[in-house]
């Protein structure tokens, strides 16, 4: 089964419209671990629009209850000093590295991997040396991933938008081979397979057909969308039984 990291920074976001800690980022957190979600994903933005850097610290502490210890704690943002020290404080399972800018709504591409690899490479090694995973944001590009494998990345997150956006018209399936054959190429290189940004209930079935062998899917808007009508710990049973690949 892929496993599901549920995306909390729109609950983040919701909380800080108010001056009190409610909706609470780590009771939501508690409430999709305990309800079967494989793990977390936080975004702590340089502005902290939603994820704070407490949350972070918080968030640290549950994943070290014995209930949780097997479970992956993913943190993604770009590779500032900033950034980079609070991964160091509390080391995650996983820090997916995206090439955002602070001005950005959301992480929309991946890395140019032909003019940053220089720049990626000493993080990459330093963020596995602490013991982290480390994965690259990545456009469904099957030509950078044999740059992404040199700089020693563990994985690639391929940014599914595109696949989002082109759901259901004719283009869809042009889409949808790229990304096939990205995670083909990244396979053939030994990479790990992460999928994210726009995965939804309608079009998720469709992703794990094509690519079985994806090892995780990070979902926040959508899954927090839908939790809004059926539930937080409703949307993890849902969004799981569409990861479950056929014939196992």
């Amino acid at each position: 089964m892929i496993a599901l990291s549920v995306n909390l920074n729109k609950v983040a976001t919701l909380r800080n419209t108010r001056t009190y800690n409610y909706p609470s980022v780590v009771r939501a957190a508690r409430t999709v671990l305990d309800a079967g979600a494989a793990g977390i994903t936080i975004h702590p933005r340089p502005d902290a629009r939603h994820i704070l850097e407490e949350d972070v610290l918080d968030l640290a502490e549950l994943m070290k209850e014995p209930s949780y210890s097997k479970r992956e704690f993913n943190i993604e943002g770009y590779p500032d000093a900033r950034f980079l020290a609070l991964v160091k404080r509390i080391k995650p399972n996983q820090v997916t590295l995206v090439p955002d800018t602070p001005s950005q709504l959301t992480s929309d591409h991946g890395w140019n991997l032909l003019d940053q690899n220089s720049f990626l490479f000493p993080i990459v090694a330093e963020l596995k040396s602490i013991g982290c995973r480390v994965s690259l944001f990545s456009d469904a590009e099957p030509d950078f991933i044999e740059e992404i494998a040199k700089i020693g990345s563990d994985r690639i997150e391929i940014y599914t938008g595109y696949y989002f956006n082109t759901f259901d018209t004719p283009q869809n399936a042009l889409v949808l081979k790229k990304i096939a054959d990205t995670a083909k190429a990244a396979r053939n290189f030994g990479l790990g397979i992460n999928a994210g940004h726009d995965l939804t209930l309608k079009n998720l079935p469709t992703l794990v057909k094509s690519i079985p062998w994806i090892d995780e899917v990070s979902i926040g808007h959508h899954f927090i969308g839908e939790a809004l009508w059926m539930g937080l710990e409703e949307a993890v049973w849902a969004y799981n039984a569409k990861l479950v690949l056929k014939g196992t």
